[in-house]
């Protein structure tokens, strides 16, 4: 059984925040997807002028929208690259990499991550509407102006694959880190 922490969830959840944290912590390898996906996506024909078409003629949910098979084999390939670290890895996903709303990709993602009991959605709050708000507080600056969080927090995908879910409003990230740690037993 692997050891592995996995962290999904919204953007400006705090997924790689917390992946370094624990990895500190825990004297464990970190391996963020935001750093090796374009490697991954490049794989199976990931084209960054379609993407910047796409984003052009279409807006960023059409980006979103041809994300989603490349986001799939990253998420796959990275698993199968690191299913043995010793003693456990921190993995932390990009936002899109646990979101599916396609039954087939979603399959394949509960597939990828089946082997792993420790993986932690973050949200802010329980209160999926307030988690909303503070999400798009949060990443106003960074996020494209058609971005909405509401299908990122509200869609069962995150939900379902996770197995264990850690709210983190009104803590430092240091103390998220100390719960999650605890929670999983470390």
């Amino acid at each position: 059984m692997s050891a592995d922490i996995i962290l999904i969830g919204p953007p400006g959840a705090g997924k790689s925040t917390l992946g370094t944290l624990l990895a500190e912590k825990l004297e464990a390898p970190q391996h963020s997807m935001d750093e090796l996906r374009w490697d991954y996506y490049r794989e199976i024909g990931y084209d960054p002028e379609v993407q910047k078409s796409l984003w052009e003629q279409q807006g960023f949910n059409a980006v979103v929208h041809y994300w989603k098979p490349f986001e799939i084999h990253a998420v796959e390939r990275l698993l199968a690259a690191h299913h043995d670290c010793a003693p456990g890895c921190v993995i932390d996903f990009g936002a899109g990499h646990s979101h599916y709303e396609d039954d087939t990709l979603f399959a394949r993602a509960q597939q990828a991550l089946a082997p792993f009991p420790n993986v932690v959605l973050l949200l802010p709050s329980s209160d999926l509407d307030e988690s909303i708000r503070i999400l798009n507080e949060r990443t106003k600056e960074v996020a494209p102006p058609d971005f909405d969080h509401t299908s990122f927090v509200k869609h069962s995908s995150n939900h379902r694959l996770a197995r264990h879910t850690v709210y983190t409003k009104d803590e430092t990230p240091e103390q998220t880190r100390d719960r999650i740690i605890g929670l999983l037993g470390r």
